[in-house]
């Protein structure tokens, strides 16, 4: 609750000379009623005050300011804030009051420790015994979050023009410093964030066996989806590997990026090369199934000298299992190969991933590379078979379950 009222000096100048009255009657023998403890209607004594200096009782509205009121008067920017005084029972001439004897009371240590700010605080009070005075009107403003301080109408039951009083629906903040129990809004569980989070898990060295770790991370690849890198360094033998899985669900088309090298810098363009995504090299007469390499997050360069490691350190093309043809084969595969990777021949490299969760990054996005073609289609039944989606049912898997007996 908050309640203001204005204060208007009174008209000194018209009530100041009152006529001479008429002989007065002789004034009662007893001002105040007489204290007796034998009287069982003891009552306060009130007596109506008045303003010598303005003759009127604007000053003298009984006032009930309680400790979680504010108190502030616009004119002269003065402020009382909640809970520094104690509730009481007052007028507004004493609300002044009060304020003044709490600015005076250390006024003598502050004029020995700091003069400027003493002679404020003198002007200050002037200014407060002016409105003691009602030299000029002025507006006293009560600000109680708990609804429980009062300024008096005099004119009850008519209305008091000079006094405004406002309810209001208290804030949350003003709940808790009159300590009673809000109610908190519902808080959402924090989900766990594992984009900027890299988790780690114990695992064995797939050459050695030895102890070590796997850092597992979610990565948000541009115009493209999320995708978990997992990575393995031994501190053992000091093999690495790392490997890529799709953070998301098959998609409902294949997807089959075709794309032309034809300059060196084409080679270091991103590569998500998923666990379902077969590679073809046409100018080579090279075709690598899907699995074969496992999931690579990579650049094209680095996946191709994979392919190059993969083909010409194949155990069964080596050593007394080998024969000539293949020998001659795998040289010129290899110095193929090796001219792409220095630049010095085009070729097309293809991926074709039926469950579209492979990417080539393009580097004219948003625009289309006019080096690369991407083609969404249907997958065959062939391709679903692989996937194991021909047996999996999403819709309708709720009926049949029903417990046998």
């Amino acid at each position: 609750m908050a309640a203001s009222g204005a204060v208007e000096p009174g008209a000194a100048a018209a009530t100041a000379a009152p006529s001479p009255a008429p002989a007065q009657a002789p004034a009662p023998e007893h001002l105040f009623r007489p204290i007796s403890a034998e009287d069982e209607e003891q009552q306060p004594t009130e007596i109506e005050s008045l303003c010598m200096n303005c003759y009127r009782n604007d000053m003298n509205r009984e006032v009930v300011k309680t400790d979680s009121a504010t108190t502030s008067i616009p004119e002269l920017d003065f402020e009382i804030p909640a809970f520094t005084q104690k509730g009481a029972l007052t007028t507004v001439e004493g609300l002044i009051s009060r304020a003044i004897s709490g600015l005076e009371q250390d006024q003598p240590t502050r004029r020995a420790n700091e003069e400027a700010v003493a002679e404020r605080i003198d002007e200050f009070i002037v200014r407060l015994k002016e409105l003691k005075r009602v030299a000029s009107p002025f507006t006293l403003i009560i600000d109680d979050p708990s609804g429980n301080s009062f300024v008096e109408n005099p004119h009850a039951p008519q209305k008091d023009h000079a006094l405004v009083i406002t309810h209001y629906n208290r804030t949350v903040q003003q709940e808790e410093m009159l300590g009673l129990q809000a109610e908190a809004p519902e808080e959402k569980p924090e989900e766990e964030d594992l984009r900027n989070e890299v988790l780690q898990f114990n695992t064995n060295c797939p050459e050695c066996n030895a102890p070590a770790q796997t850092n597992m991370k979610l990565v948000q690849i541009p115009h493209f989806k999320e995708v978990i890198i997992m990575a393995t360094n031994c501190d053992s033998c000091g093999h690495r590997t790392n490997e890529v899985k799709s953070g998301g669900a098959v998609e409902p088309l294949g997807t089959r990026i075709t794309f032309h090298i034809t300059h060196p810098s084409d080679l270091t363009r991103d590569v998500l090369k998923s666990e379902t995504c077969s590679v073809e090299i046409p100018e080579l007469e090279f075709e690598l199934g899907m699995a074969v390499l496992g999931g690579k997050f990579t650049t094209l360069e680095g996946l191709l000298k994979d392919i190059r490691e993969l083909v010409t350190k194949n155990p069964f093309t080596l050593g007394d299992s080998s024969n000539p043809g293949q020998m001659e084969k795998l040289r010129e595969f290899s110095q193929k190969l090796d001219q792409i990777l220095e630049g010095n021949m085009k070729a097309h490299f293809i991926m074709n991933d039926p469950a579209g969760n492979s990417y080539l990054q393009n580097v004219y996005a948003p625009e289309d590379d006019p080096e690369m073609k991407v083609e969404h289609y249907k997958r065959t039944f062939d391709q679903n078979e692989e996937l194991g989606l021909n047996d999996m049912k999403t819709e309708g898997y709720e009926t049949g379950l029903a417990p046998q007996r």
